[in-house]
Formats: structure tokens, sequence, C-alpha cells
């Protein structure tokens, strides 16, 4: 029996930058002018890679970053929110459908995806840096979940379901009512980036991170991650369950055995991914 299974090496991307390197993906956001804001077509071929990424199994971790002092500055205002004033009802919700189709996307790639945030991470950014795994930003980083200040509701792409178990009901409730910029130290204090380092290490400290990663147990961390993901909304019992019927799997693994072994020769594992 075969399974399909893809090479993304050494695809050429339309409407963002894309590499591997070592074992790590990279997605940079390349508009850098305009604070790399997102596009009908970045949209949408963000969310075929990441699905895609499922089927490639030597690509072990994700870093998104932004070209230039900023992340991203959300959707673009004249190639997605003047055009979206203009569509009927079915070809908005067809939009919005495809949106949180990214974030499924994203949440359900096996790759521990970090989004290395610098300046401006705002809107659709803001939502791509919180459904990333793990997020380092700098101190000149400002997350804002501006879009009641466009006259939409705050809950967009998943906002209200995510934002309030990273950094608490009442904080994610302030940022989204008022639309207001959470600092770049606000957010390390309340647990959105996982810390905070100097502009100029921000992608050597991402890369540094995504490398330690990407050599270690692959399929144990697209587990964790499938855990945490799937725990939300499962009770004490049924989470230890799963957890219980996760780790008796992971228990099979080659990875495991590997760890055994080298952790009795007192040398180092080297991690298969199976």
């Amino acid at each position: 029996m075969s399974f399909t299974q893809v090479d993304l090496s050494g695809y050429k991307a339309k409407h963002f930058l894309w590499r591997v390197e070592e074992g790590v993906g990279y997605v940079t956001l390349n508009i850098p002018d305009r604070k790399n804001p997102l596009t009908f077509d970045s949209y949408a071929e963000l969310r075929d890679l990441f699905r895609n990424l499922v089927y490639d199994k030597d690509i072990r971790a994700i870093v998104i970053d932004g070209a230039g002092d900023n992340f991203c500055s959300g959707g673009d205002v004249h190639d997605i929110i003047g055009p979206l004033t203009r569509m009927t009802m079915p070809e908005l919700l067809t939009f919005t459908r495809m949106t949180g189709d990214l974030v499924k996307a994203i949440r359900g790639c096996p790759q521990v995806v970090i989004s290395a945030v610098d300046g401006i991470c705002a809107g659709a950014g803001a939502i791509i840096a919180m459904v990333s795994d793990m997020r380092i930003g700098t101190l000149r980083a400002k997350a804002a979940f501006l879009f009641t200040r466009v006259g939409l509701a705050g809950c967009d792409m998943g906002a209200c379901a995510i934002l309030p178990r990273l950094i608490g009901q009442g904080r994610a409730a302030e940022l989204m009512f008022t639309g207001r910029a959470m600092t770049a130290e606000e957010g390390e204090r309340w647990g959105f980036f996982n810390q905070l380092v100097a502009a100029e290490q921000l992608l050597p400290e991402s890369t540094r991170l995504a490398r330690t990663l990407a050599t270690g147990p692959m399929f144990a961390h697209s587990m964790t991650k499938n855990m945490l993901n799937q725990e939300w909304t499962m009770s004490i019992e049924q989470a230890l369950e799963a957890e219980a019927q996760a780790q008796a799997i992971c228990m099979q693994t080659e990875d495991f055995r590997r760890a055994f072994e080298a952790f009795s020769a007192k040398r180092k594992p080297e991690f298969v991914g199976k």
C-alpha cells in the first residue's frame, strides 16, 4: 500500500517567500513596503501550503516571519477590504470560510509552527501568530486584533475561541473590543509571546528553536500538537483516556526505542520520526 507524499523543498511560492533548510520550512510574508499584508491569493496559497505539509515527512518545523521590520498588517485594504464591501453574502461566506481553513491548516499540520514577530502584527497577521504553536517577538512587536475598528466583530478566524486560552478572557475581551495594540511586554507577560529578543536576534533565535525541534521526535511532536488541539473540548476523564492511547501509540515507535537505547549508552538519540 502506498500513501501520498510530497516534497515541498523545491516548491516555488508565488505570493510569499518559501525555503527549506535543515528540516525547517520558512514562510516569509514579502510585501515590506506595505507591512506585509495578506491578499486573496496569499491567503489561498498559505492554506494550500499548510495543508500539503501533512504529506511532507522531511520538513519537521516551520518558521513564519515578515520581510523588513514588520510581521503582517492583516488583510490588504485595497486588495481585500475594498472588494469585500462589494461582495454578495455567499461570496463573503466563501471568503470567511477560506480564512478559517487557513487556521485549520496551520493547526492541523504535524509540524510545530513558530511565528517570529517583529513590528506590526495586526488583524489576520495577529491571527496567524495566535494560531502558531509558539511565538517569539521583539521589543517593538505590537499585536492588534483590530477588527472592531473597521466595523467587524472581534471574533474573526477563531480569535474568540483561541485568544482567551492564551491570555485570559478579560484581556482578550479588552483587546478585541477596543482594537488597541498589545505591547511586546504585555504579550510576554500575558503568555502570548513565549519570549522576547532583540530584533537582530529574532530570526536566529527562531531558527535555533526550530532546528532543535526538527532534530527531535517528529511523531511525538505531532502527537503532542494534536492532543493540545483536541483536548480543548474534552473532560479531564476523556483527556486522560485520550492521552493514555496517544502515549501507548508513541511507545510503539522506533523513536521511543532509540531514545531508550541512546540513554542506556549515554549518547544523544537520533530520531527518525516514526
